[in-house]
């Protein structure tokens, strides 16, 4: 559970550092941060997924996290439509934010299991 623990570490703040070096290549800065997080820890993720579960369940992570970068487009679009009500209470529009991530996610996820 340690040797993972540390190689969990090791892993993520290389692939984090390499990110980050080529987010800074890119303008504005701030798009740097796009590069420094969300895919360092799925690659890492990834990377222990197939070394201690194998091929299958790496592909079935790998999967997962796809679903839920379509759902966080889906939250995106929210985002700025829903900034546009500028009467709406700011927990509100968070709410439907979350609330439209949620559902197309889970839909994907119904859709590709078959269940719908």
């Amino acid at each position: 559970m340690v040797g993972e623990t540390v190689l969990r570490l090791l892993l993520g703040g290389t692939i984090v550092s390499m990110f980050a070096i080529v987010g800074t290549l890119f303008k504005p800065p701030t798009f740097a941060g796009m590069f420094g997080s969300a895919p360092s820890v799925a690659l890492a993720t990834l990377t222990l997924a197939f070394a201690n579960q194998g091929p299958a369940y790496a592909a079935t992570e790998a999967q997962s996290m796809a679903l839920g970068a379509v759902g966080l487009a889906a939250y995106s679009a929210a985002c700025v439509w829903g900034v546009r009500w500028q009467r709406t209470p700011v927990w509100i529009g968070a709410a439907l934010c979350w609330t439209a991530w949620l559902t197309v996610t889970f839909a994907l996820w119904m859709i590709l299991r078959g269940v719908a």
